[in-house]
Formats: C-alpha cells, sequence, structure tokens
C-alpha cells in the first residue's frame, strides 16, 4: 500500500513586466510512504498460523512413520500438540492409521492436513475480497 500526498503552491508575483510576461513561481512538495496495507497484514498472519499448524501436524506424521519413542518429552510434545490439531478430523476415512513393522502412517493427520490447507486457501481467498486494488 502506498500513502502519496502532494502539495503544490502557485505563486504569482507583481504586475506583468512587459506585455503578456508575468513571473510564476512553483513549489512542489512530494511525500510517498510505501508498506503492506492492513489485508496484507493480515495475509501474512494467515499463513503464519497455517504454516506453524502444517508445520506440526507434519511432523507428527514423520514422527510415527519413524516410530519414534514416545516417551521423549520432545516426541511427547509434538504428538500432544498435533493431536488437539488433527483431532477435529478423527473418522472420516474408517481407518485412522496404518501399522507395520512398529511404523504408523497417521491417515487422519494426512486427512487434517489437506483439511487446514484448504480452510487457509479458503482465508486467504476471502482476504481477497478486502484488497483494495490501485485505481
Amino acid at each position: 500500500m502506498a500513502i502519496q500526498q502532494v502539495d503544490r503552491t502557485v505563486v504569482t508575483q507583481g504586475p506583468p513586466l512587459a506585455a503578456g510576461q508575468e513571473t510564476v513561481r512553483t513549489d512542489s512538495h512530494l511525500t510517498t510512504s510505501a508498506g503492506p496495507g492492513v489485508a496484507e497484514y493480515a495475509r501474512r498472519l494467515i499463513v503464519l498460523v497455517f504454516g506453524l499448524i502444517q508445520l506440526v501436524i507434519v511432523a507428527r506424521v514423520v514422527l510415527l512413520l519413524l516410530d519414534a519413542r514416545p516417551s521423549n518429552d520432545l516426541v511427547a510434545g509434538v504428538l500432544n500438540v498435533s493431536q488437539a490439531l488433527v483431532a477435529p478430523f478423527a473418522g472420516i476415512l474408517r481407518a485412522d492409521s496404518l501399522n507395520a513393522a512398529g511404523s504408523t502412517l497417521d491417515v487422519t493427520a494426512i486427512v487434517a492436513l489437506v483439511g487446514w490447507t484448504i480452510l487457509e486457501l479458503v482465508l486467504i481467498w476471502t482476504m481477497r475480497i478486502f484488497r483494495r486494488e490501485r485505481a
């Protein structure tokens, strides 16, 4: 968003010097301020929040695939935080996870990742409605 302010002053001085001639002085002052607007800040905030959500869900999928120990504090923290983000999507599919040799593919987490991404895109597209374009 750019804010532009132009101040102009035109001054005509004295009587004409000769037939049809006069002295004219013009002062111009241009102030320009450029930066993102409110809608752009809101879009950036939405992208940041949903990016963090997606990061936590991807970390959950990777940790479960690698059969990470849930007794580890970091792994337990990621799994606990991501559980709250995945819970709304539980039960959408018949199988919530696929297990093989200790590894778990959390299908619900993948569905949640897609769901949160779709929600992010809808919010970003909605924000475009309120964005002002330059004339």
